[in-house]
């Protein structure tokens, strides 16, 4: 059947889709289409939820940086409360990883972001029971926790008050292209439409093909996370504490728990990821030579999706094959902390119209 004509139809129902989606229903007729009975079931529903300008490279910093006034401080229209709480992050490596700690000071510093060394006496105060040999530390008071749940609902608000539309349940099966636009087949409806945008994270590359596009090489990646107690119990106040070396990431979650992720990338195939056993064995092997707490419960543990195009930066804009097809995807695991002002670039470039002085830079 046909179930109606809209300006601009977004595949994807995540933080990318509903944050695009909101931006751009202002000035256009919208519609999100979500697969799933929920929005945000993937990589949304499965963050380990922090805002933190090194996470993701130099290349995306610049996006995290100007997210952040719009997560502590959003317009009262959009929400009465900010997304962003204190935590702080500290980086954390052995005497080898002496270089990279200076190299992240330097490199970040030089584009504004607080970046501290910090010395084993600091470590120790932060980290308490953290094993000898842990003595380079970088702080970087600006990590935040943030209220993923939150925002996605934010945006999904936005989005209905300016008369966009969100659907779920609605796996596209095909866009094709048609004069002056596409007709987007979906849940058994057949949508017309001026502009597909394609948020559909892991699945972003099927759903170009399904639109006769060619694909990009958005590769997913899997992360398992796990919840653990620990003896004695994980501090309550506890910094994110990163491996220099990437090998592993945790924070505490409230309760004497602990979120705790072997920081893996194991290539997958777009669909409901399910936790590696090896990576949790893994990941508490590792956290085990980081502090002298010992893991007396594995309370539940998860994997989501991190999709990234080959040279690991977001793409946003129309494919210069397919006229009025836009790609809005290849977030990485850094889709959170920077959808505002990707939602604003992306909003941009799919209108044509000139960049908010926010995201203007």
């Amino acid at each position: 059947m046909t179930a109606g004509t809209w300006d601009i139809v977004v595949i994807g129902g995540g933080m990318a889709g509903l944050s695009i989606g909101a931006a751009l229903a202002g000035g256009a007729r919208v519609l999100v289409l979500e697969a799933e009975d929920v929005p945000g079931y993937h990589a949304t529903g499965r963050s380990v939820a922090f805002w933190t300008e090194s996470y993701g490279g130099p290349v995306v910093q610049p996006l995290t940086t100007a997210s952040g006034p719009m997560l502590r401080s959003p317009d009262p229209a959009f929400s009465k409360t900010g997304f962003l709480s204190p935590r702080g992050a500290l980086h954390i490596g052995r005497s080898c990883d002496a270089a990279a700690a200076a190299e992240m000071i330097e490199r970040y510093g030089a584009h504004g972001v607080d970046m501290r060394p910090a010395d084993r006496a600091a470590l120790e105060r932060a980290v308490p029971g953290l094993r000898a040999d842990w003595t380079i530390g970088v702080e970087e008071p600006s990590c935040m926790d943030i209220d993923a749940a939150a925002l996605m609902e934010a945006y999904r608000r936005q989005l209905l008050r300016a008369g966009g539309e969100l659907r779920c349940g609605m796996t596209v099966t095909a866009a094709l292209r048609e004069a002056g636009g596409w007709r987007v087949q979906a849940g058994g409806d057949v949508l017309s439409c001026g502009i597909v945008v394609n948020a559909g994270g892991a699945w972003a590359d099927a759903i170009a093909r399904a639109s006769g596009v060619a694909p990009i090489g958005i590769t997913p990646l899997r992360r398992t996370v796990v919840q653990l107690r620990t003896d004695p119990p994980v501090p309550e106040v506890l910094p994110l504490v990163i491996d220099l070396a990437e090998r592993f990431y945790f924070k505490s979650v409230g309760g004497g728990r602990l979120w705790l992720t072997p920081h893996d990338e194991v290539p997958d195939v777009p669909g409901d990821a399910a936790p590696d056993e090896l990576a949790v064995a893994t990941a508490i092997d590792r956290l085990n030579g980081v502090v002298d707490w010992q893991v007396t419960a594995v309370e539940r543990k998860w994997a989501g999706l991190r999709s990234f195009t080959p040279d690991r930066a977001p793409v946003y804009g129309f494919d210069p094959l397919a006229p009025g097809f836009f790609w809005f995807a290849g977030q990485g695991g850094f889709g959170i902390q920077t959808a505002p002002a990707a939602a604003l670039i992306g909003a941009a470039l799919v209108t044509g119209a000139a960049l908010p002085p926010s995201v203007a830079h």
